[in-house]
């Protein structure tokens, strides 16, 4: 058995095992299973080669051939993007779709312009937030989200702004607005590949639901359709299509394109079949046997095409499916003055309870807010770190010498150097973790009452592990020695 390691949509991360000679079809099943997903037959799962290239799995092929030495590693995709979504059928597989193309537009392969920006932006705030609150959907927290891969504050608050007229509109219908707008992209649906034209010029062949593109410079040059193309072929390193002749002409003609290697111009052919099968065919070409010894490839697409999918999913009777919504937002940047870091391990792994709040302590405080924090504190009862809320004065005065002792022991440390730029955005990793461990830095455990099947901590001063701990736990914050004096 061999564990296969799957990153869907959201993020997270989806494990399964397979036996070694598995075939591609049984790991998108046990995928699509776990999603709770029956429209699925316009996902894939795709892997990395040794060339850092992007492979769509085959279903009908063994795993372990395909990958070759590459690690048991995929991602759950979108493959087939509809040209119309509105006639999907249910919302979870609407859902997906828009998560695929927030994924496209973060990342640049989805251009958009700054309006459309701001307005596929207030869908996702909409979808995810709901109505726009102004005290709790501030500026600063919308700017936690991605809209744009370079977003500044214009686009922000103008997302903001757009977000206020969605008033009523529940989640589907965000993400049913979402992608009607979405759809109308330029480059929806295309999936680029590196190539050169006859003349030796850079372009980008482009293959999406209609047919062929052509763009150079992020320009459309050329556009063949499906009906226009006869034949496409590859041979070692070139890519060719036959193009039928128009109107005023009488012979066909072909057209070349040179790719990097002989695996690209196969892998651009593989594509060029799926998607000319799936969205032009009424069912699959079947692959000829022959007794002889044939020449070409004998790929063909044997999954369902779409007008196939579209006549099964029209015969989906269940109830809408619960899926749990994830947000969308981006790793917080840089933090100001860079010296309370914060390890949010936090992991919600059983139904809706108590939910803690994040506790975030920071270095730069001013002195009028030690004055109200120290008011606060004398008004206000101590932290509980046992279960029970009677507590005797004995009790309470050991556990405030415990803190006090604890505060001590870091004011007499001598301060570590500052994180770098690169240590602040990467302090969720485990790798960090381990660093920071190594400098020295503690861990301030905040008794707030919260469930311990809620949270799960991922570091070695995990409450779970504590037997003093075990009933009542939170989140934590690490925070340097300079800042300990503005906790206490």
């Amino acid at each position: 058995m061999v564990v296969c390691h799957v990153t869907l949509l959201d993020g997270s991360q989806f494990s399964c095992e397979v036996e070694k000679r598995a075939k591609g079809q049984y790991l998108f099943f046990q995928v699509c299973e776990q999603l709770n997903l029956l429209e699925k037959d316009y996902f894939g799962l795709s892997f990395k080669d040794n060339a850092e290239q992007r492979c769509w799995l085959d279903p009908t092929k063994e795993i372990k051939r395909q990958i070759r030495n590459s690690q048991w590693q995929f991602a759950f995709s979108v493959k087939f993007y509809p040209p119309d979504p509105s006639q999907l059928t249910e919302d979870i597989t609407r859902y997906l779709l828009c998560l695929q193309l927030r994924q496209d537009i973060a990342s640049g392969r989805l251009p958009c312009s700054f309006v459309t920006h701001a307005l596929l932006g207030s869908y996702t705030l909409q979808a995810e937030l709901g109505d726009h609150d102004p005290e709790e959907h501030r500026l600063d927290c919308i700017s936690d989200f991605q809209f744009a891969p370079n977003q500044t504050k214009e686009l922000e608050e103008k997302v903001v702004e757009l977000h206020k007229s969605h008033r009523g509109m529940t989640p589907a219908q965000s993400d049913a607005q979402f992608l009607e707008n979405a759809k109308k992209l330029s480059m929806y649906g295309v999936d680029l590949h590196h190539a050169k034209d006859s003349e030796g010029v850079d372009i980008m062949l482009g293959v999406c639901a209609n047919g062929l593109l052509i763009y150079k410079d992020r320009l459309r040059i050329n556009r063949f359709a499906w009906p226009k193309i006869l034949k496409i072929s590859y041979k070692r390193s070139n890519f060719y299509i036959k193009i039928r002749p128009g109107e005023a002409e009488q012979f066909e003609s072909t057209v070349g394109f040179k790719l990097p290697n002989h695996r690209a111009a196969k892998r651009v052919w593989k594509v060029c079949v799926e998607h000319h099968t799936f969205f032009r065919l009424v069912s699959p070409e079947q692959p000829t046997k022959t007794k002889f010894l044939t020449l070409g490839s004998k790929f063909r697409y044997s999954g369902r095409t779409q007008a196939q999918t579209r006549q099964a999913s029209s015969l989906i009777d269940r109830p809408t499916p619960y899926f749990q919504r994830t947000s969308s937002k981006r790793i917080s940047r840089s933090l100001d003055g860079g010296i309370a870091l914060h390890l949010l391990c936090l992991c919600v792994t059983g139904t809706l309870g108590h939910f803690s709040t994040v506790v975030a302590v920071t270095a730069k405080k001013k002195k009028r807010q030690k004055e109200t924090n120290k008011i606060k504190r004398e008004k206000s009862a101590p932290f509980k770190i046992t279960e029970d809320l009677d507590k005797t004065q004995e009790d309470v005065l050991k556990h405030q010498a415990s803190i006090s002792e604890l505060k001590r022991s870091f004011m007499e440390a001598a301060p570590d150097p500052r994180p770098s730029q690169w240590d602040k955005r990467l302090t969720g990793s485990p790798a960090t973790t381990l660093r920071l461990q190594a400098q020295g830095v503690r861990v301030l455990l905040l008794g707030i009452r919260t469930p311990p099947q809620t949270l799960c901590m991922s570091c070695t001063s995990c409450p779970s592990r504590s037997p003093l701990l075990r009933s009542w736990f939170t989140v934590f914050s690490v925070v340097q020695w300079d800042s300990w004096e503005n906790i206490v």
